[in-house]
Protein backbone atom coordinates (compact mmCIF):
# COMPACT_ATOMS: atom_id res chain seq x y z
CA UNK A 1 0.00 0.00 0.00
CA UNK A 2 1.49 3.29 -1.05
CA UNK A 3 0.37 6.39 0.76
CA UNK A 4 1.09 9.94 -0.21
CA UNK A 5 0.45 12.74 2.27
CA UNK A 6 -3.00 13.29 0.75
CA UNK A 7 -3.97 9.67 1.62
CA UNK A 8 -3.11 9.88 5.32
CA UNK A 9 -5.97 10.55 7.68
CA UNK A 10 -5.97 10.91 11.44
CA UNK A 11 -8.34 9.30 13.89
CA UNK A 12 -9.03 10.93 17.24
CA UNK A 13 -9.10 7.94 19.58
CA UNK A 14 -10.74 9.91 22.41
CA UNK A 15 -13.69 10.89 20.19
CA UNK A 16 -13.85 7.35 18.77
CA UNK A 17 -13.88 5.91 22.30
CA UNK A 18 -16.81 8.14 23.32
CA UNK A 19 -18.72 7.25 20.15
CA UNK A 20 -18.23 3.50 20.68
CA UNK A 21 -19.21 3.61 24.35
CA UNK A 22 -22.44 5.39 23.38
CA UNK A 23 -23.08 2.81 20.65
CA UNK A 24 -22.41 -0.06 23.09
CA UNK A 25 -24.88 1.45 25.58
CA UNK A 26 -27.53 1.50 22.84
CA UNK A 27 -26.73 -2.01 21.53
CA UNK A 28 -28.45 -5.15 22.75
CA UNK A 29 -25.07 -6.95 22.67
CA UNK A 30 -23.58 -4.26 24.95
CA UNK A 31 -20.62 -3.86 22.63
CA UNK A 32 -19.54 -1.87 19.59
CA UNK A 33 -16.51 -1.88 17.30
CA UNK A 34 -14.97 0.13 14.48
CA UNK A 35 -11.83 -0.33 12.39
CA UNK A 36 -9.54 2.63 13.05
CA UNK A 37 -6.77 1.51 10.68
CA UNK A 38 -6.56 -0.98 7.84
CA UNK A 39 -9.15 -3.04 6.02
CA UNK A 40 -9.94 -6.63 5.12
CA UNK A 41 -7.24 -6.31 2.44
CA UNK A 42 -4.36 -5.11 4.64
CA UNK A 43 -1.97 -7.19 6.70
CA UNK A 44 -2.16 -4.81 9.68
CA UNK A 45 -5.55 -3.92 11.11
CA UNK A 46 -6.47 -1.96 14.22
CA UNK A 47 -9.97 -2.19 15.63
CA UNK A 48 -11.34 -0.25 18.58
CA UNK A 49 -13.90 -2.11 20.66
CA UNK A 50 -16.15 -0.96 23.50
CA UNK A 51 -17.71 -3.51 25.87
CA UNK A 52 -19.99 -2.67 28.76
CA UNK A 53 -19.40 -4.28 32.16
CA UNK A 54 -20.28 -7.99 31.94
CA UNK A 55 -20.15 -8.14 28.12
CA UNK A 56 -17.77 -10.66 26.63
CA UNK A 57 -16.10 -11.88 23.50
CA UNK A 58 -16.67 -15.63 23.55
CA UNK A 59 -13.76 -18.02 23.17
CA UNK A 60 -12.18 -17.76 19.71
CA UNK A 61 -8.95 -18.59 17.89
CA UNK A 62 -5.98 -16.27 18.05
CA UNK A 63 -4.79 -14.43 14.91
CA UNK A 64 -1.17 -15.00 13.81
CA UNK A 65 -0.03 -12.00 15.89
CA UNK A 66 -2.00 -9.44 17.90
CA UNK A 67 -1.92 -7.04 20.84
CA UNK A 68 -4.63 -5.56 23.04
CA UNK A 69 -4.17 -2.02 24.36
CA UNK A 70 -6.74 -1.17 27.04
CA UNK A 71 -7.62 2.52 26.91
CA UNK A 72 -10.44 2.63 29.46
CA UNK A 73 -11.87 0.29 32.08
CA UNK A 74 -10.85 -3.17 33.24
CA UNK A 75 -11.04 -6.53 31.42
CA UNK A 76 -10.14 -10.16 31.96
CA UNK A 77 -8.34 -11.95 29.11
CA UNK A 78 -8.68 -15.71 29.54
CA UNK A 79 -6.47 -18.20 27.72
CA UNK A 80 -5.69 -21.88 28.26
CA UNK A 81 -5.24 -22.47 32.00
CA UNK A 82 -4.23 -18.83 32.57
CA UNK A 83 -5.76 -15.35 32.67
CA UNK A 84 -4.75 -11.71 32.85
CA UNK A 85 -6.65 -8.86 34.48
CA UNK A 86 -5.89 -5.67 32.58
CA UNK A 87 -6.43 -2.05 33.58
CA UNK A 88 -6.45 1.14 31.51
CA UNK A 89 -3.02 1.73 30.00
CA UNK A 90 -2.05 -1.96 29.81
CA UNK A 91 -0.76 -3.40 26.54
CA UNK A 92 -0.55 -7.18 26.23
CA UNK A 93 0.24 -9.58 23.40
CA UNK A 94 -2.70 -11.88 22.68
CA UNK A 95 -1.71 -15.45 23.56
CA UNK A 96 -1.32 -17.78 20.54
CA UNK A 97 -4.21 -19.98 21.73
CA UNK A 98 -7.99 -19.94 21.99
CA UNK A 99 -9.05 -17.18 24.35
CA UNK A 100 -11.97 -15.08 25.53
CA UNK A 101 -12.37 -11.62 27.03
CA UNK A 102 -14.81 -10.26 29.62
CA UNK A 103 -15.32 -6.59 30.51
CA UNK A 104 -15.18 -6.18 34.29
CA UNK A 105 -16.09 -2.48 33.87
CA UNK A 106 -17.24 -0.47 30.86
CA UNK A 107 -14.10 -0.78 28.73
CA UNK A 108 -12.54 0.34 25.48
CA UNK A 109 -9.49 -1.21 23.83
CA UNK A 110 -7.59 -1.23 20.56
CA UNK A 111 -6.95 -4.64 19.07
CA UNK A 112 -3.98 -4.62 16.67
CA UNK A 113 -3.81 -7.67 14.41
CA UNK A 114 -1.28 -8.84 11.87
CA UNK A 115 -3.17 -11.40 9.86
CA UNK A 116 -0.28 -12.74 7.79
CA UNK A 117 3.34 -11.93 7.13
CA UNK A 118 4.33 -10.33 3.86
CA UNK A 119 7.31 -12.67 3.45
CA UNK A 120 8.29 -15.66 5.55
CA UNK A 121 11.22 -14.77 7.81
CA UNK A 122 13.62 -17.28 6.28
CA UNK A 123 13.02 -16.33 2.63
CA UNK A 124 13.95 -13.41 0.46
CA UNK A 125 12.51 -12.39 -2.93
CA UNK A 126 15.77 -13.56 -4.51
CA UNK A 127 15.95 -16.86 -2.64
CA UNK A 128 16.80 -18.05 0.82
CA UNK A 129 18.58 -15.65 3.12
CA UNK A 130 21.92 -17.16 4.12
CA UNK A 131 22.28 -17.84 7.86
Amino acid sequence: MSQGSEDITTTNLVAEQEKLLAAARAARSQRAADTVYGSRDTVLRQTMLALLAGAELAEHDSPPEATLHLLHGRVSLIGKRRSWELVAGDLVPIPPERHSLTALEDSVFVLTVIRATAHPIDTHPHGTIPT
